[in-house]
């Protein structure tokens, strides 16, 4: 028998110790101290300011984990005070600075940062950022004071914005709670703001020095510069009162569409694992496989019938996503691949996306779009030499590229975009937060692209690319941190139940498809060797939980999709379809703690199948352990530990 691995690897995919958060607290003013900076800032018990970070950024947009030393902490019944000295860099570059926070009982709040640059400091940014939550204030009232000393009265967009909907900025006020408001006074420089919904974070991020002014900047050696945000709180917010035994209901009611195909991406580099792994990847049993091409990386006619091949295999339809690598002479591109598809053979693609290079990487709002053939004539061009094909248009980076680059949808069949969870930070609970603005980008994508279908994927908690910087971050420690290619959570029970609530939320905003991560590599579903740290995996060949995850989701493609109320969805996700009398779910714990859920809408007896700690070194090596749903369920409660998913079916 298979030893249970240590509950952090079961959990997280890795036993890189983490420090609990320091609760600070002055009456009814509560904030969580966490590496040096504040989250979830509370005022009776209703979050007003997602978090306050004092951030230094390297030239590729990845953040630095501060040194913090000297820290002192003092409370009282109505008020604290904490101070440090911090250190920032790497072997090439170093600043340093202190920092003071204090808070009191009228939900007064100050955060002061005050740098000493060491050396000379390459940045793409270096001070405050504010998170404003996304809950309750997406398209809500603010009061905006400019530098300049103007009051403007203005809109939390509710649909994405993909500029920087507020500029300029000294303070924002909003309303919290009922009853209440909350001043951000924001000094030392000029701030903005972006909605950091489009690349999947559950804020509005306001931060220091515009995007408009050149980036990377050098910090010159021995620049000192001071920074602070305050908050002051008007009235108390009152809120509605959660269930007296801290359960979270669940409401489930026949729905009206059919729940999405499930695929996964093909990056060449894998395609030699995934068929030495064939028998493993079979009852995966997805409805189509992203075949990635790009001749930037070689890639050629074999490599096309080395992803087919697999299709085949797994009896999926292949995808060809294609990188347009030139601006001069596209045209001789497109008709070479054309060319090559036509040689083939069956089956060829039945579907195909195209993407010029140079829409891989970041186009800044009030900035040039590089040279890039033009989609419309792209798309034109591409239907006479893919003319079998559907022919799709998007991103294949991130919404928010899509969203700053609208495509002619008169010349695609359908549109696609991919995300990732770690794109602006890398922690657990960040990774779980980024499903929260999930709705508001299938919202956005609709209005974007009306009856158009859409696609979402290839998709995974990391970045397949960055187009933000020169690359994703190396991690051959598989530690947590933002802009990670290879994620330690993605062999762990919390990468499952991030699928299944990145699934659910996506079925239910109205993707056609949604593709998640890849069959190997790294954003794949079972341990094949690499050159990074697998944890427990590397001594216990096996499957991570998304497999189990994935083979249930597989098997819903094109049932009734039913309609899902959560009482508190951040916590926890469902998604459930109507087939063979009755219902079919799965549900997952999206928290570090357990969590007690009461069912409606089942009928008839249930039974279930529990994916969590206690069970994660049996389903490894078990090809149907989710599937086997054989434990009778007793009434309509149920309780998951941290980051389980439970699979459920009804009579």
């Amino acid at each position: 028998m298979t030893k249970t691995p240590p509950r952090s690897i079961c959990l997280f995919g890795t036993e890189e110790p983490v420090e609990a958060p320091i609760i600070l607290k002055a009456g009814p003013l509560l904030a969580e101290f966490e590496a040096g900076n504040l989250r979830y800032v509370r005022f009776h018990g209703v979050e007003m300011i997602r978090a306050l970070s004092y951030i230094v950024r390297d030239r590729d947009w990845g953040t630095y984990n501060p040194r913090i030393r000297n820290l002192k902490i003092v409370t009282s019944s109505d008020h604290f005070h904490v101070s440090y000295d911090a250190e920032a860099g790497d072997a090439t570059q170093n600043m340093r600075y202190s920092a003071v926070i204090t808070g009191d009982s009228t939900g007064a709040l100050r955060f002061e940062g005050n740098a000493d640059v060491v050396t000379d400091f390459v940045t793409n940014r270096t001070g405050f950022v504010v998170l404003h939550p996304i809950e309750g204030v997406a398209g809500h009232h603010a009061m905006i004071e400019h530098v300049d000393g103007r009051h403007v009265e203005t809109l939390f967009p509710k649909l994405i914005d993909p500029i920087q909907p507020m500029m300029e900025l000294r303070a924002i006020t909003h309303n919290f709670g009922q009853g209440a408001k909350v001043r951000c006074l924001m000094e030392g420089d000029t701030f903005e703001m972006e909605d950091q919904r489009n690349w999947t974070d559950a804020s509005y991020k306001t931060y220091v020095r515009p995007l408009a002014l050149p980036w990377p900047y050098t910090l010159a050696k021995d620049t000192k510069f001071s920074q602070a945000v305050s908050l002051s709180v008007e009235g108390q917010p009152s809120h509605g009162g959660a269930g007296t035994d801290g359960s979270i209901p669940i409401v489930v009611k026949p729905g009206k569409f059919k729940a999405p195909a499930l695929g996964f991406g093909l990056d060449p580099d894998d395609c030699e694992s995934v068929l030495t792994h064939i028998d493993m990847a079979r009852p995966l049993a997805p409805q189509h496989l992203i075949c990635h091409y790009d001749p930037r990386r070689g890639h050629s006619a074999e490599t096309l019938k080395q992803q087919l091949a697999i299709a085949r295999e797994l009896h999926a339809e292949p995808w060809l996503e294609a990188v347009i690598t030139r601006v001069d002479s596209w045209q001789d591109e497109v008709s070479a691949l054309g060319s090559v598809v036509g040689t083939l053979g069956n089956p060829f693609f039945p579907l195909v996306m195209l993407s010029p290079a140079s829409d891989l990487k970041c186009t800044l709002p009030g900035t040039t779009w590089p040279p890039c053939p033009p989609a419309e004539d792209l798309f034109r061009h591409a239907r006479t030499h893919f003319p079998k094909a559907k022919l799709v248009g998007g991103m294949f980076s991130y919404f928010t590229e899509l969203n700053r680059k609208r495509p002619p949808l008169d010349v695609m069949d359908s549109v696609s975009f991919t995300t990732s969870a770690l794109v602006h930070a890398g922690d657990d609970r960040s990774v779980t937060e980024s499903l929260e603005a999930l709705p508001h980008i299938a919202r956005s994508v609709r209005a974007i692209v009306g009856d158009t279908p859409y696609a979402v994927g290839p998709s995974a908690i990391g970045m397949r690319d960055n187009p933000y910087g020169a690359k994703t971050m190396d991690n051959p420690e598989s530690i947590r941190q933002a802009m990670n290619w290879n994620d330690p959570r993605q062999q762990s029970l919390l990468g499952a139940a991030w699928n299944v609530g990145y699934f659910a939320h996506f079925a239910q905003g109205g993707a056609r498809s949604i593709a998640l991560g890849g069959i190997t590599g790294p954003f794949g579903l079972l341990s094949t060797p690499q050159n990074w740290k697998q944890a427990w995996f590397d001594q216990n060949r096996g499957l991570y939980p998304s497999y189990h995850v994935m083979r249930v989701l597989s098997s819903f493609a094109d049932a009734n999709l039913c309609e899902v109320a959560i009482g508190t969805p951040r916590d926890v996700q469902m998604i459930a379809v109507q087939r063979n009398g009755g219902i079919e779910a799965l549900v997952a714990n999206l928290t570090g703690t357990q969590q007690k859920i009461e069912l409606s809408g089942f009928d008839g007896s249930m039974a279930n199948a529990i994916l969590d700690a206690s069970t994660f070194a049996a389903a490894s090596q078990n090809l149907s352990f989710l599937s086997e749903t054989s434990n009778k369920l007793v009434g309509r409660s149920i309780i998951l530990d941290a980051y389980a998913v439970m699979h459920l079916k009804s009579a």
